[in-house]
């Protein structure tokens, strides 16, 4: 063999494609010309047009957070405490009748240099003011928590669709291939309504479901390791590795087309990789003791949901696409979440006690590490709370108006886009829904939210359905 066909051989074989693949995936690869194709999202940041970030972390608030108790500052609810609630027409509650106009028990105040009236209930997160887009004239087509909650997590109020998470994960792909691209951190003490459906991969490709990790238990993923057994060496489990391959060549030629062996095959392949790499990303005693207490892991409240903000931002700085945390369980008691219909002084200043300091501490901390320039924040919760009492110290659902707000890549900070009316009880100016919000953060990621569609039944279905628009005004 001659010293070229040496070359070739060494060059132009696997070993040629492989190193391709890894110059491509670092973005090292030279260009083929002006007019050469930019390759996928990760090279470009964008699927159909330049992006204007990579990644999101999406913070719901389950049962419902009251809009007219932390974003929505109304002067006529102090006004007309304890007055009978009369906005003219026949008012729809879910569980009650209409009780009267109820002052929020917190104080609101102006804040930053955009002014924005926050309550008290949230001092902390009213310190980031001036890096939010607040949406206080969200609406909901469901007041259940259930399809509401699906509503906002996969854009249709049924079942079986995929979660935004899901689509970001098919249409963008992975940043880190030893890391999931898309990564569920639940409340610990349980589940919102729907549970794992939330953040399911519908009629995608299996392998884009969230993997749920929970940072506090003492198998943060499950079954990632072996049992720690003496009959299991590296030698056995390597055999078993090796014929369980076999068999699933075996079963996939059997069934050409199905799509849950090859998402089986590839969460194995990265569980393997996950051995290595997820005790890295979960182990907070490298941070220091000033980002700890930023994140309230000093204080018993704010623990829990800290360290999963902490861990968010760890998962994100070594590129996970799609971070999703959840605040709220099911219905205990007491109140596990913010559905509070009985006592909203009691349960909302718990819940908020523990989300506020931890979310403001993500912001801050992404912002002084400069990843929030191409980061998405968006809090969210499935609809919003009554500005009447329920049973004198609760409040009912309210899904005609709430308030949603997003921070970062690409987001005007320090702006308001919509308004309620005077009672806060119905969205009033520029009504924006959920399609409106899942099309932006798309618009963000540099995808169309039009164009990435998927054949299902005969219909080509999409995040957005058939509605959405890009909330423009709130793009920097």
């Amino acid at each position: 063999m001659n010293r070229r066909d040496f070359l070739w051989n060494a060059g132009g074989g696997l070993g040629g494609v492989a190193l391709a693949h890894l110059l491509g995936h670092e973005g090292l690869l030279a260009a083929d010309g002006p007019s050469a194709s930019p390759g996928r999202a990760d090279w470009n940041g964008g699927l159909h047009h330049p992006a204007k970030a990579k990644r999101v972390v999406q913070l719901f608030m389950s049962g419902a957070a009251s809009q007219c108790d932390t974003f929505d500052h109304k002067p006529l609810l102090i006004e007309r405490n304890g007055q009978p609630f009369d906005p003219g027409g026949k008012v729809e509650l879910f569980q009650s009748d209409p009780g009267a106009v109820m002052a929020s028990p917190w104080a609101w105040r102006q804040r930053g240099e955009c002014g924005a009236w926050v309550s008290d209930l949230v001092p902390h997160l009213a310190s980031c003011v001036d890096d939010i887009a607040f949406l206080p004239a969200m609406v909901s087509s469901s007041n259940v928590h259930g399809p509401a909650t699906f509503l906002q997590a996969t854009g249709f109020v049924m079942p079986g669709f995929p979660s935004v998470g899901a689509w970001v994960s098919y249409g963008l792909g992975s940043l880190n291939e030893n890391l999931p691209t898309f990564v569920v951190l639940p409340d610990s003490r349980g589940f919102a309504p729907n549970g794992p459906a939330n953040w399911a991969a519908g009629f995608l490709p299996a392998e884009h479901q969230g993997t749920m990790i929970r940072p506090s238990a003492p198998r943060p993923i499950r079954s990632l390791f072996p049992p720690e057994t003496e009959f299991i060496d590296p030698e056995a489990e390597r055999d078993g590795r090796d014929v369980l391959a076999r068999l699933n060549r075996d079963h996939a030629d059997d069934r050409p087309g199905d799509s849950r062996l090859d998402a089986r095959i590839a969460s194995y392949e990265l569980a393997a990789r996950l051995q290595l790499s997820a005790p890295e990303v979960l182990d907070l005693s490298g941070e220091t003791e000033a980002t700890r207490r930023l994140y309230g892991l000093d204080e018993e409240i704010t623990a829990d949901f800290g360290r999963n903000c902490l861990i968010a931002r760890r998962l994100l700085e070594r590129g996970v696409r799609f971070v999703q945390l959840w605040s709220g369980a099911d219905n205990g008691f007491p109140r596990r979440n913010w559905d509070s219909h009985e006592d909203l002084e009691r349960d909302h200043g718990d819940m908020a006690r523990s989300m506020d300091r931890p979310a403001a501490a993500l912001i801050k901390d992404l912002k002084t590490r400069g990843l929030l320039d191409d980061t998405i924040i968006l809090w969210t919760t499935e609809f919003g709370r009554m500005p009447c009492s329920q049973g004198g110290k609760g409040r009912d659902h309210n899904p005609f108006t709430f308030t949603s707000w997003l921070a970062g890549g690409g987001i005007k900070g320090g702006t308001t886009y919509g308004a309620s009316d005077e009672w806060s009880y119905k969205a009033l100016e520029h009504v924006t829904t959920g399609y409106d919000l899942h099309a932006t953060l798309l618009h963000l990621l540099g995808i169309d939210h039009t164009r990435l569609t998927v054949r299902h039944d005969g219909i080509d279905r999409r995040l957005t359905d058939v509605h959405g628009h890009v909330i423009e005004p709130i793009l920097a």
